[in-house]
């Protein structure tokens, strides 16, 4: 292995590590990270294409690594990734070609380098990541605040020795508890956040897609313009499996060919449990689309792990042909095939933003609150209503969004709507499945609220019940709705909304699930 100071632009260097094949080379594999390069990282990753027979280049981002500068989340890897290819193709041992991999914050690296795709480009692999920061921010309305404090926080100290690391990381839920609960939001840069350089503020502050501080975090201009393959590799509970359904989408509306594989991980799952699939198929990527081996890259182009079933299942697209069934919500906490009479009366409950519904598990990054949990302690609770089928009494294969009408009254317009489909075992325990989120104001949050639910692919086990949750907010996942017209992020006022979710009179509220034909 060998060691270069790659110049960029403005004259910083980012240390840069090459591995060289002993004898002959496959072809050269850049990544460019912010995680270190001689930690157990980077010999995964690195380490690992190294000794497959390809010639790698992984780069420090800037200001992280033992690299030059300060570090500017995700904004700077656009121009420094650009930089970093302009030296590549000026070395002697480049035969012309080479490929992206990238997971996590690499991977967004690597769709900055796709943003103004270079002719050498061939092939590319980018796993749980996304390609738009402010969608990742904002994309609900809400702020994703738990999501953005523990980002600030990692990224804020990547030159951590790891013992000092590891006791951070013991002691997070301490230390960032002020970000979450004190108000107004925006005090945390200066409480949680004092002296450090993270722009927590000026993400939280720019809800507007089109402010400059998004402008080079949004990188969607990479699915308009990048040709080569494209291997997307994501997790059904990890933080970015929306993110990377549309790259597929998108993609392949393009004729891009493009591959996806879902595995049942979370994000730091997908690294420990689903490591050796997901680096197996990058292998066989590369191999068929850098190095010219004969024979078809995957023995088809989606792949996807079904929960509860515990299979993995290939397809042609996604998402496959579905049927639908449709669920209704019943006064009383029932969920039925058939709507109710249309003098049933509403289910009421009240949101308070001073005492808000908690999140549990979920899309979120952290392997500590994140994934399928047990949600029966959310559900005790009197803001939180759900809606129970009786038992199961065939398999229910759901694949697919699903999608949830909320006909929805509230006496204050300033309201957030949480909805989650929960599978409910023998033992009681109510484990969710899958969610979605809005947020709502004056023009829509009174009458029929239509959302659609995050992707799934799950099959429900006879004797099993299906539970649809209903609340105000999932908090700190979401920034709770403070109920006044007031900025939240600058606001400390707060106001209580009282709901109703109609099942007849007014309109019916039910569930639709595009359910596999093999159910």
């Amino acid at each position: 292995m060998s060691r270069a100071r790659v110049p960029m632009r403005d004259g910083v260097q980012l240390l840069t590590h090459v591995y060289s094949p002993l004898s002959g080379s496959s072809g050269t594999v850049l990544l460019r990270t912010p995680y270190g390069l001689d930690g157990p990282i980077a010999q995964l990753t690195a380490g690992f294409f190294a000794g497959h027979g390809y010639r790698v280049v992984n780069q420090g981002c800037r200001g992280t690594s033992g690299s030059g500068g300060e570090l500017d989340p995700f904004g700077q890897e656009r121009a420094d990734g650009a930089d970093a290819v302009a030296w590549l193709r000026r070395q002697p041992w480049l035969d012309g070609r080479f490929a992206l991999w990238g997971a996590s914050y690499l991977g967004h690296a690597a769709w900055a380098v796709m943003a103004d795709p270079p002719p050498e480009l061939v092939a590319a692999v980018v796993a749980i990541s996304g390609h738009d920061a402010h969608r990742g921010a904002h994309g609900t309305g809400a702020f994703s605040l738990e999501e953005v404090v523990g980002l600030m926080d990692a990224l804020g100290h990547l030159e951590d020795g790891a013992i000092r690391q590891v006791a951070r990381a013991a002691t997070s839920s301490r230390r960032l508890r002020p970000a979450y609960e004190d108000l107004p939001l925006v005090n945390a840069q200066d409480t949680v956040f004092a002296g450090s350089r993270m722009p927590y503020a000026d993400w939280l502050l720019a809800s507007d897609a089109e402010s400059p501080v998004w402008r080079d975090l949004r990188l969607g201009l990479a699915l308009e313009r990048v040709t080569v393959p494209v291997l997307l590799q994501a997790g059904w509970q990890d933080r970015f499996p929306t993110q990377m359904l549309e790259e597929y989408d998108r993609l392949r509306e393009r004729d891009v060919e493009v591959g996806l594989t879902i595995g049942p991980w979370t994000h730091v799952e997908t690294a420990t449990k689903g490591g050796a699939i997901i680096m197996a198929e990058a292998l066989d990527w590369l191999a068929v689309h850098l190095a010219g081996a004969g024979g078809p890259a995957r023995p088809s182009p989606v792949r996807i792990f079904v929960t509860g079933a515990r299979e993995w299942r290939n397809l042609e697209a996604w998402p496959p042909p579905t049927g639908e069934r449709v669920f209704h919500l019943q006064p009383g906490g029932g969920l039925g095939v058939t709507a109710p009479p249309s003098s049933a009366g509403p289910t009421t409950f009240t949101y308070d933003p001073s005492d808000p519904t908690p999140a549990v598990g979920g899309q979120v990054i952290n392997p500590a609150i994140g994934g399928r949990r047990d949600n029966r302690r959310l559900e005790g609770r009197p803001d939180v209503a759900t809606f129970t089928s009786p038992p199961l009494t065939e398999p229910l294969e759901v694949v697919g969004s699903p999608v949830v009408e909320v006909v929805h009254e509230t006496d204050n317009p300033y309201a957030d709507l949480f909805v989650r489909v929960c599978e409910v075992e023998q033992d009681g325990r109510s484990v969710n499945v899958s969610d979605g989120f809005v947020r709502l104001g004056p023009d829509d949050a009174n009458g029929t609220i239509t959302l659609r639910l995050d992707a799934v692919a799950h099959r429900f086990t006879p004797g099993n019940r299906l539970r649809l949750q209903v609340s105000g907010g999932a908090h700190p996942r979401y920034a709770r709705n403070l109920g006044t017209d007031q900025d939240p992020a600058t606001s400390t006022d707060l106001a209580p909304s009282t709901r109703k979710i109609c099942h007849g009179d007014g309109g019916f509220s039910r569930v639709h699930l595009p359910c596999s034909r093999r159910t």
